[in-house]
């Protein structure tokens, strides 16, 4: 895909030295299908090969910013598992800064898929989520070392086994994100940081995004990790009365099956 194409679920345009991608199924809060996560892995390596682009912005229309894979109870979802990790690893390879602006939920590969991003700036109505243990899964597109990386081991452990909503000002505090700034001001503090960073120190930006990355975060390993355990997972009875309970909209009778 190229800077100036965009299918329905995904936009990309190009204002100035900004590259933008949005997400665009605010109907189910930007919940991401395969096609949309190589759309998307599409569009920043597009971006990142132009040298007129000298920051990308990733969003999601409306409420949310991802909301995650959509369930089914034939496992459907389970084809995310691949393109999220590619996702991902286009957003870490780019010597382009990657930021993303958060303005609503984001839950499952939507956590990884905006933590990948070089800066997160989050409103304070967004919230993350890592609820795959509720459906009897585990955290994936490289969440088990993204969010150890930025909060630590045992706040890590606590998201992934809890499922709890972490509200974006408690994740600032946390250092899972850059920033948390009112809702009211978030589009102009985004449209701030955007500007900045276009006429940054392009090779001095990108040097620093990939010793820090290097330093701090061995995603490689995490995506093999998260492969072979969400493997197995997807075919155990947990799974299937964790998917069969969420979409009936009732608790979980997890056996460890």
């Amino acid at each position: 895909m190229s800077p100036s194409q965009s299918v329905s679920t995904v936009l990309v345009e190009t204002t100035g030295a900004i590259g933008r991608i949005t997400l665009n199924a605010p109907e189910r809060l930007n919940a991401v299908d395969p096609q949309m996560c190589a759309a998307v892995s599409d569009a920043v390596r597009a971006f990142d090969a132009d040298p007129a682009v000298r920051v990308i912005a990733l969003t999601g229309a409306g409420r949310g910013f991802c909301s995650g894979a959509p369930l089914s109870a034939d496992g459907a979802n389970m084809g995310v598992l691949d393109a999220g990790a590619e996702l991902v690893r286009a957003v870490l390879g780019s010597r382009t800064p990657v930021v993303a602006l958060v303005g609503g939920v984001a839950a499952g590969i939507g956590v990884p898929m905006a933590l990948a991003c070089d800066y997160v700036v989050a409103s304070d109505a967004a919230s993350f989520v890592l609820a795959f243990t509720r459906i009897g899964l585990m955290p994936d597109g490289g969440a088990t070392a993204l969010v150890a990386a930025s909060i630590g081991r045992a706040r890590a452990m606590r998201l992934a086994m809890t499922g709890e909503k972490l509200p974006a000002a408690t994740a600032a505090e946390w250092g899972l994100v850059a920033e948390c700034v009112p809702a009211e001001s978030f589009s102009a503090r985004c449209d701030e940081l955007l500007a900045a960073l276009s006429v940054g120190a392009t090779t001095a930006l990108a040097e620093v995004k990939m010793a820090v990355n290097a330093a701090s975060v061995d995603v490689e390993g995490a995506l093999a990790r998260e492969e072979v355990g969400q493997a197995a997972l997807s075919h155990t009875a947990d799974y299937r009365e964790g998917v069969a309970a969420f979409l009936a909209k009732r608790p979980a009778e997890f056996t460890g099956a």
